[in-house]
């Protein structure tokens, strides 16, 4: 089979990232497996976003388990297909729900890493902004032959705008969005680009105090802790009538709202949790996706966890018949089996291939080089319940590197060197070995 060509700016970022044990923004595709069950349930939510419902997923796995990887695959793709991505990652500093502006921090993080396709590093907003514009006019223009500068184009534009916003001003908040975003078009068209960086700092959450938002733009209010997710549900609209195809919101970390050590600063995020929860599935939402990234012990934890919430846990526990390996992906919470030790010896030929090509040298890694690998993983105690993809797939490139960069080193005889003595001995038994598959070309 013909070997796939990467770019090699993609594999020096997909191997670069991977060794620091972060999930890559770019290649993806090259090197992702398994997870097939998960990937179809969320692109079949993405399926009921496009039609204008709403979706509300929890992806639950241990650090390093591939949590943020099936997030990240799924960002990538729902932007190929059109969508707007918003995606931060809590912190102490950034929560759903605060006292000193932690849930307006969060928001600030999700618009600013507002991204599309043309533009998926974030940043995307006042793109977004002038293409909608700009297609409004071009349109027009095609429909009527005005030329740029007419005063009619200006007003049939204007009045354009003005059914697009007439559909949001219904919403909550919609109003005063609808007029900001009519006073963006008035500063486009007369290149005012002073009125334009302070809406975007509106839309943006940057204003502190209504009295300045009034005089500046002549509105009364702010985005501010209490409903800045009213505001992303108007964006979502918005986005739908210029021209995207929905948006989809992407919360990992929930672990630092585990973390907090007031109860009742915890109750009030897991509140806001329950009313997006809540928004998505009664319908209150549209054209809206939204992701949250937790570890078990975020999620389950009866004293701190979100089950501590009673309304959440009731509406998020699993039923009775829900095990490891047979998992309902049609449930809100998507808990993350780990990897086979088959597919993990599919991913070290991708990153083998991958590596071979960067560096351009004669790949020298067999097979049984690779199932040996994958057994002494999998062979250490414990490993059934402690080993992640993120650990394997760091050790593998590091052991890549070093045959690289010492040719007369092999993998054979790095892997039966007396410094993987102690891993070897780790390993539960021959009879234990004999569970492993043998792989075979």
């Amino acid at each position: 089979m013909e070997q796939i060509k990467i770019p090699k700016r993609i594999s020096q970022a997909v191997l670069n990232s991977l060794k620091g044990g972060v999930v890559p923004r770019i290649g993806l595709p090259y090197i992702t497996v398994g997870r097939k069950n998960e990937i179809d349930a969320l692109l079949h939510d993405v399926d009921i976003i496009k039609e204008g419902g709403a979706s509300f997923r929890f992806i639950v796995g241990r650090y390093g388990s591939g949590k943020s990887f099936l997030i990240q695959t799924i960002r990538n793709y729902v932007m190929d297909s059109g969508f707007i991505v918003v995606d931060g990652d809590l912190s102490p500093e950034r929560r759903l729900q605060g006292t000193r502006g932690q849930g307006l921090a969060t928001y600030r993080e999700l618009i600013g890493n507002l991204s599309t396709k043309t533009k998926p590093e974030g940043g995307a907003l006042s793109l977004v902004l002038d293409k909608w514009i700009n297609s409004i006019q071009m349109s027009i223009m095609q429909e009527t032959n005005v030329l740029p500068g007419d005063v009619n184009l200006t007003r049939q534009v204007d009045q354009k705008i003005f059914e697009v916003t007439s559909q949001l001003s219904e919403l909550v908040h919609g109003y005063e969005f609808a007029m900001l975003l009519s006073k963006y078009y008035h500063a486009y068209i007369d290149s005012d680009e002073e009125l334009k960086l302070k809406v975007l700092r509106w839309f943006r959450g940057e204003y502190n105090l209504k009295r300045e938002a009034k005089e500046d733009l002549g509105v009364n209010m702010i985005i501010t802790d209490d409903d800045w997710y009213e505001y992303l549900k108007l964006f979502a609209v918005f986005f739908r009538l210029a021209g995207y195809a929905g948006m989809l919101i992407m919360i990992d970390e929930l672990v630092n709202i585990f973390k907090i050590p007031n109860s009742i600063t915890r109750q009030y995020n897991y509140e806001k949790i329950l009313t997006m929860y809540n928004d998505t599935l009664q319908g209150k939402a549209k054209y809206l996706g939204i992701i949250m990234g937790a570890t078990p012990q975020a999620l389950d934890d009866k004293r701190r966890g979100i089950y501590s919430y009673e309304a959440l846990r009731s509406r998020l526990a699993e039923g009775k018949f829900s095990k490891p390996g047979v998992r309902d992906m049609l449930a809100p919470v998507i808990r993350l089996d780990p990897l086979t030790p088959e597919e993990m010896l599919v991913l070290c030929e991708k990153l083998t291939d991958m590596h071979a090509s960067l560096y351009g040298y004669q790949k020298h890694v067999t097979t049984d080089d690779l199932s040996s690998f994958i057994k002494i993983e999998y062979g250490r105690v414990g490993a059934d319940m402690n080993i992640t993809p993120r650990e394997i797939i760091r050790d593998f490139i590091e052991l890549l590197d070093i045959i690289y960069q010492n040719p007369s080193q092999t993998m054979r005889s790095i892997l039966d060197s007396s410094e993987f003595t102690f891993t070897k001995s780790e390993a539960v038994s021959d009879e234990a070995d004999q569970n492993f598959v043998e792989f075979t070309i």
